[in-house]
């Protein structure tokens, strides 16, 4: 007993002497190993290991390879693994089979936290050296929730709801419940609460268990406005019902309140299903007294837009787009019907558009569409409209345009309708917005032309048989022709005593007598034109006899006031021709009163042969030339004289008279073999239009 007890006091000496303590740092996974594995420990060794992982983990150790010298409850040399001074295992041994040896099985620890102590004698006795142990460690996530926090403690972490997390884990509450500042219990609270969610869930507090007792919640919901709240309550419903004198929900119920409505108060078993509140804020309070039992309730609520109505359809328009249904945030656009203008109240709108709003209105009235109108139709000049069909100028009126017959026409039509169009403008079949103007009609007066006459030694116009004729005054008298109602042609002599001054000269028209004619103002002269070709010398050359007078005002024509036509260049003449005018009777006196003759054209050779002979033994006589005819009768007594320079000499065709020459010149008014010489109108033409145009 001495000796033994010698050798352990000696062996507790060595044994402290050699005690060496490792400090693994704290990761996640490592490596333990017995001193100079995998060569033979030392004796007389004490070994100890701390191994940590982060909190939140456990530690599971894995043996790789374990030999050490076996012996009855591993007393020489061993491996002991422990857990805060609470062994989990001795180990010794070389085989699996060995009654000490851990084998592949893992050891767990309860915590973060394991210590190893290897201890071996005096001695590695044997053949061959134990080589000792090779182990893995790691950390294990620990589900705290579904296990307690440490052996000692055998409840639930967390008083409602556990969730487990990487290394730790985290409590919940409830609905109804809120967590307290140790963050592992709930305490009731189920008041204050706002859901702005457009879509969420509630229920009672601890539903589907009983619902606490002395309780009363309050809950919010509270989205966008132009959204309403349904809430869609599920079956399983039940709160307490009690009747007394007609009355229920006395203890136990759940009130609902919209703003606006009366509230309402919801209990016993049935569930109350769908309730569309129509309000985007809604309350719910749930109230149990200190007794009665009530199983509680849930409910999921959505949101939808606020509907807008369209009370009323568009008379003579479109609402687009076309929806069975509006609601909040929709856009509507009006559209008017062709023909049709949209009206908001008195003003006119080029479009409209408009909004739903969150209370269910629209943020503009609808408009009207009413019939557009395209204003009067313009006045016609010398021609007239009327309404054929439609009034106040609406959309498809129709009118007719006419000019005043018989003296003005349009050019290629006898008369012309315009519609109002859609653009509110009138338009022709053809589209066209231009009114055609009233063409003056020429050459067909009123009263027919008697065959007989005379002007020297004529016979009296009727009035209207010569409505073209104008009276002309420059010093002295002469004639002119109305050619359009602005444009009237002359004789170019006939200017000459004003020396193209516009201001000595007087043109009337509209009268067969000087003395009714002479009464009226003059017709205001814009400008005068004499032909470029006109050269005429102490009046020893008539060629090119020809002068247009502009008028600054257009003249109305009438039964007394007409154009003659003119004819196409280079027309031939007729045999036989009417002139008019103003000049000098067979008696040698000034007329008062318009004459004509109708007189035969006589042949160029014969005229000319007339005036050489003249020429023969007088000076200063103009020779004939082929921009000239002549007219008249070989006996003389009737002819053109002083006074009927620049008026016409027209020929018929067709019922319509054209104007063949203008009085030019001759020699010895009515003597025998004496003629009146014209100039050629038709050699003009085109001059004549080109001045007209060109001013």
């Amino acid at each position: 007993m001495e000796t033994v007890s010698s050798n352990s006091a000696f062996s507790l000496i060595l044994l402290w002497v050699s005690v060496s303590v490792g400090y693994c740092k704290v990761v996640m996974h490592d490596e333990v190993q017995s001193p100079l594995y995998p060569e033979p420990y030392p004796a007389d060794l004490h070994k100890q290991w701390d191994l940590e992982v982060p909190p939140g983990y456990k530690i599971k150790l894995t043996f790789n390879y374990l030999d050490i010298e076996p012996s009855a409850n591993c007393y020489y040399d061993s491996l002991t693994v422990l857990h805060n001074n609470k062994v989990l295992g001795k180990f010794c041994g070389q085989k699996a089979t060995d009654v000490h040896h851990p084998g592949s099985k893992p050891i767990m620890s309860p915590t973060n936290r394991l210590r190893l102590v290897f201890v071996t004698d005096d001695s590695n006795p044997g053949p061959l050296k134990h080589l000792g142990f090779s182990a893995h460690y790691q950390a294990v996530d620990v589900d705290e929730c579904s296990s307690p926090v440490s052996l000692e403690n055998s409840d639930p972490p967390c008083s409602q709801i556990c969730l487990n997390t990487l290394g730790s884990f985290m409590c919940a509450c409830h609905h109804g419940y809120h967590l307290q500042s140790d963050g592992l219990t709930c305490a009731l609270d189920c008041g204050g609460g706002v859901f702005k969610e457009s879509e969420g869930t509630m229920s009672s507090p601890g539903y589907p268990d009983p619902s606490p007792l002395r309780m009363d919640c309050a809950y919010n919901i509270s989205v966008q406005p132009g959204f309403e709240v349904t809430l869609n309550f599920s079956d399983s419903f039940h709160i307490e019902q009690i009747y007394n004198k007609g009355h229920s929900c006395l203890f136990h119920w759940l009130l609902m309140t919209v703003p606006g409505e009366k509230p309402r108060k919801f209990c016993g078993e049935k569930s109350p299903g769908v309730v569309r509140t129509g309000s985007h804020t809604v309350q719910l309070e749930y109230h149990t007294d200190g007794a009665g039992q009530s199983r509680g309730w849930s409910l999921h609520y959505t949101t939808q837009r606020v509907e807008c109505k369209l009370e009323k359809s568009i008379s003579n328009g479109r609402v687009t787009p076309d929806f069975p249904q509006y609601f909040y945030r929709d856009y509507i656009h009006v559209r008017c019907d062709e023909g049709y203008k949209l009206m908001m109240g008195e003003q006119e709108i080029r479009s409209f558009k408009s909004m739903c709003l969150h209370n269910g209105r629209w943020h503009l009235p609808l408009p009207q569409c009413k019939i557009i109108d395209c204003g009067a139709p313009k006045p016609l000049l010398n021609g007239d409209v009327k309404f054929l069909s439609g009034s106040n100028n609406e959309y498809l009126s129709l009118v007719q345009y006419q000019c005043n017959e018989p003296f003005y026409t349009f050019r290629d039509a006898y008369q012309v309708k315009f519609t109002c169009a859609a653009d509110r403008k009138w338009r022709a079949d053809d589209h066209s917005a231009v009114i055609p103007p009233c063409i003056p009609v020429c050459g067909k007066p009123s009263v027919e032309l008697s065959v007989r006459g005379r002007v020297f030694g004529g016979q009296k116009a009727p009035a209207g048989s010569f409505p073209w004729q104008a009276f002309f005054v420059s010093g002295g008298r002469g004639g002119a022709i109305v050619i359009g109602d602005r444009w009237l042609l002359t004789a170019a002599h006939n200017l000459e005593n004003v020396k193209f001054a516009k201001e000595r000269l007087k043109v009337y028209v509209g009268n067969v007598f000087v003395s009714e004619l002479i009464k009226f103002p003059s017709l205001p002269i814009e400008s005068l034109h004499v032909h470029p070709g006109y050269k005429n010398i102490n009046e020893a050359n008539f060629d090119n006899d020809l002068a247009l007078i502009k008028l600054s005002s257009s003249i109305t024509f009438n039964n007394n006031v007409m154009p003659v036509c003119l004819p196409l260049q280079d027309t031939k003449l007729s045999d036989s021709g009417w002139v008019s005018g103003f000049g000098m009777t067979e008696d040698f006196t000034t007329a008062n009163e318009l004459r004509y003759i109708s007189l035969p054209i006589v042949e160029q050779d014969q005229c000319h042969k007339s005036i050489e002979t003249v020429r023969a033994t007088r000076d200063n006589v103009s020779p004939l030339t082929g921009n000239m005819f002549c007219a008249g009768l070989p006996e003389g007594g009737q002819d053109t004289c002083s006074g009927d320079s620049g008026s016409g000499f027209v020929m018929r065709s067709e019922h319509t008279y054209w104007l063949a020459g203008i009085v030019s010149w001759g020699v010895d008014c009515g003597k025998p073999g004496r003629y009146g010489v014209y100039t050629r109108v038709s050699n003009y033409i085109n001059w004549i239009e080109q001045t007209m145009k060109d001013n």
